[in-house]
């Protein structure tokens, strides 16, 4: 399977293995970043925090991240897996999974839309030979009710709790290191579940209400500071631009954009399951600014939502401005150098531009630049 966002890759082991399953995760992703891009203007401007406060408007913000969003991942996930008949029960059967949980359900979409694109193929494998002439309508329109149908209820009952109960364990465990005063280590759990769509559960279901607390007695909280910190999303984000696949270079500086500025930081998620090794750039990254924010004694009187460089100034209590930069700056800093090292500071890039922009580097193991679509 190709597509014209995420580079196929060659090779049969577990690294490739590894950056496939990333790649077909993200080619879920960047076909609709469009769509991301329009939620995270709409939450940016119209939400109380925003800046430009709209009750009415804002009313849009939840039914686009719980419903349209994970809608459009499940249907161009079935796409890729079965062509129009799978796109159009992928997004049926995550209406199950939409409707049984209260969190957006971006991971369960994942899952659910190829799964069932995938039996819809073989069903249709079964019934193309056993279907007698003039009656394929019939048969492929019902078989694609059928399946769709029952893969939302699987969704609803399934598919959606076992998400949910990944979504809790995660809160907890990050809730048990927060306990236990091992701050830098949670970014071992809050980066990964971030990238796979759980840093809203995460931040607004365990570290807002510890924070809050906190802050309650204290007046500030490092904690609204471990999941919204920009700045492991801005540097590698910058590694991206500078040494990343070229045909991926020109869509990261809109990407730095609606990141850091605006907050949304699930731009930025599609860039590391492409490449899941710069999971480890972000992990470094979250955990070097946790580290800074506890030695310089940051902390923010509220959750900064979005979680832009401008929420970030808002919520930062008076004398507050340096440690918090510094904490961002870091993170950023530490993530852009781990990032570039994985990233071969773009040797491989240059190599394959020379050689076969269309081949994987059978030495360097890189991956194609090649954008065009296969057939």
């Amino acid at each position: 399977m190709a597509d014209t966002y995420t580079p196929p890759v060659a090779g049969t082991g577990v690294k490739a293995t590894i950056q496939r399953i990333g790649g077909h995760l993200a080619g879920m992703i960047m076909p609709n970043i469009g769509a991301f891009i329009a939620w995270g203007l709409i939450t940016a401007l119209f939400i109380p925090t925003g800046w430009l406060p709209n009750e009415t408007l804002g009313k849009m913000v939840g039914p686009i991240i719980s419903t349209l969003l994970p809608v459009l991942i499940a249907y161009t996930g079935g796409r890729m897996v079965h062509g129009q008949r799978g796109a159009v029960v992928g997004a049926v059967a995550v209406m199950g999974v939409v409707v049984g949980t209260d969190a957006p359900m971006f991971l369960g979409a994942m899952i659910i839309g190829p799964l069932t694109a995938l039996i819809l193929k073989y069903v249709d494998k079964f019934t193309e030979a056993r279907t007698r002439a003039g009656f394929e309508m019939l048969v492929d329109n019902f078989s694609a009710g059928i399946v769709g149908a029952a893969m939302a209820v699987v969704g609803f009952l399934a598919i959606g709790p076992v998400v949910q109960t990944i979504t809790t364990a995660a809160g907890q465990a990050v809730e048990w290191l927060i306990t236990n005063n091992l701050l830098p280590v949670a970014s071992l759990l809050i980066e990964p579940a971030k990238v796979l769509f759980l840093n809203n559960a995460i931040n607004h279901g365990v570290l807002s209400p510890l924070g809050v607390a906190e802050a309650a007695e204290t007046g500030k909280s490092i904690l609204f500071m471990l999941e919204s910190n920009p700045g492991p999303g801005l540097g590698l984000l910058l590694a991206y631009l500078l040494f990343g696949p070229r045909a991926l270079r020109p869509s990261t500086p809109a990407a730095m954009i609606i990141h850091f500025f605006g907050g949304i930081h699930e731009i930025y998620f599609p860039y590391v399951l492409m490449k899941p090794r710069l999971i480890a750039a972000v992990i470094l990254g979250g955990a070097a600014g946790v580290f800074t924010f506890m030695v310089t004694g940051a902390g923010l009187v509220a959750t900064p939502s979005p979680g832009s460089i401008f929420a970030y100034i808002a919520v930062t209590p008076k004398g507050g401005w340096l440690a918090s930069s510094l904490g961002i700056l870091v993170a950023a800093a530490v993530s852009f150098a781990v990032a570039a090292v994985l990233l071969g500071f773009g040797r491989g890039e240059k190599k394959d531009g020379e050689d076969d922009p269309g081949t994987v580097g059978a030495e360097t193991g890189a991956e194609p630049l090649t954008t065009s679509k296969e057939a």
